[in-house]
């Protein structure tokens, strides 16, 4: 082969690789999108219009971890990466201050409390060395605000393939198919009270993580040499950042209805109490039909057990009893033989 057909080749695939790079460009900033601020979820949007209380809760968070343990589930290979996000302490501060539009709870920092202190520690340092002063003045740097309500809890759950299912049918090398399986995804979160350390609150919320995928193919000869075939598919995976995101807006949601249960337990109120009553009736419905929910889930067994124990109690006890004496037995003695 001579240099000039050899440097028509090295052309030729200089031009070839140069357009397969445009043409990926074009399909990067096709399906790109510019950055944006984060997609407001339904549960943050019940916490932004809750009814504010007549003054903001001060509260703190320490850590709210990744308590399952659990890694990333690969078929193939060995992965290190966590099933669920590890920022679920940044996830809940913005889930307090969510709540009311900013009203309902004054959070302070507590995760990254020695990063806090030490830059207070040199503000001290810089003034005495350059000011003198022996002691700063509490008007330049007043001490912390501290909460009387600390908030603990996790991700305490993360089940994965909880169901699976698909679907599917092929005729005469022509057919597609459906795959979709389910994960859940559990939180708990409590109140605990710092003065005496006694847990107020505790609530438990799940929420389900989809994905799906649908496929559609073909292998068929269309003569007796020639052979059609093709592949086409597409899948949607829901976040797991979203969806626990959601599950602990939902428990702080869950929380603030819980505190503002009428009672000797109660926490705090509503500032408009008719709004706070509509919420909280709201709130007593949706309980009672994750109840009724669990009743119909259960065994028969434990049905027939539950409505007979619900029968024992509506029966009442008698009023008074009533001591029957058996008859005494007495013989009969003649009149003439009694003394």
């Amino acid at each position: 082969m001579n240099k000039t057909a050899i440097l028509a080749l090295m052309s030729c695939a200089s031009l070839a690789l140069g357009g397969c790079a445009a043409a990926q460009k074009s399909l990067i900033a096709t399906a790109s999108e510019a950055p944006q601020l984060a997609k407001v979820t339904s549960s943050q949007r019940d916490l932004i219009y809750l009814p504010p209380p007549p003054a903001p809760v001060p509260i703190a968070v320490y850590s709210f971890t990744d308590q399952t343990g659990q890694l990333k589930p690969s078929e193939n290979i060995q992965s290190l990466s966590r099933a669920v996000t590890q920022g679920g302490t940044s996830i809940l501060i913005k889930a307090l201050r969510d709540a009311g539009n900013g009203n309902w709870f004054t959070v302070v920092e507590r995760e990254r409390l020695d990063n806090l202190l030490k830059e207070r520690q040199i503000i001290r340092e810089m003034r005495q060395r350059y000011l003198g002063e022996p002691e700063t003045p509490s008007n330049v740097l007043p001490s912390l605000l501290f909460a009387g309500i600390l908030l603990e809890g996790g991700i305490v759950g993360y089940d994965s393939n909880t169901q699976t299912g698909g679907l599917g049918a092929r005729f005469l090398g022509i057919g597609g198919n459906m795959q979709w399986r389910q994960n859940t995804v559990t939180i708990s979160l409590r109140a605990i009270s710092v003065k005496t350390g006694e847990v107020l609150g505790n609530v438990t919320t799940s929420k389900t993580v989809a994905s799906v995928a649908v496929n559609a193919n073909i292998f068929k000869f269309v003569a007796f040499d020639e052979l059609a075939e093709g592949e086409v598919g597409i899948s949607a995976n829901e976040p797991m950042q979203i969806a626990t995101q959601a599950a602990i807006e939902k428990a702080v949601y869950a929380l603030v209805l819980e505190g503002a249960q009428p009672g000797a337990r109660q926490l705090w109120n509503f500032a408009d109490r008719t709004a706070g009553d509509k919420l909280l009736g709201e709130y007593q419905d949706e309980k009672a039909r994750a109840l009724s929910q669990a009743w119909r889930d259960a065994a028969p067994a434990d049905r027939r057990r539950e409505r007979n124990r619900k029968q024992a109690r509506t029966l009442t006890p008698p009023t008074s009893v009533q001591t029957v004496r058996p008859a005494t037995a007495q013989a009969s003695v003649p009149k003439a033989a009694r003394p």
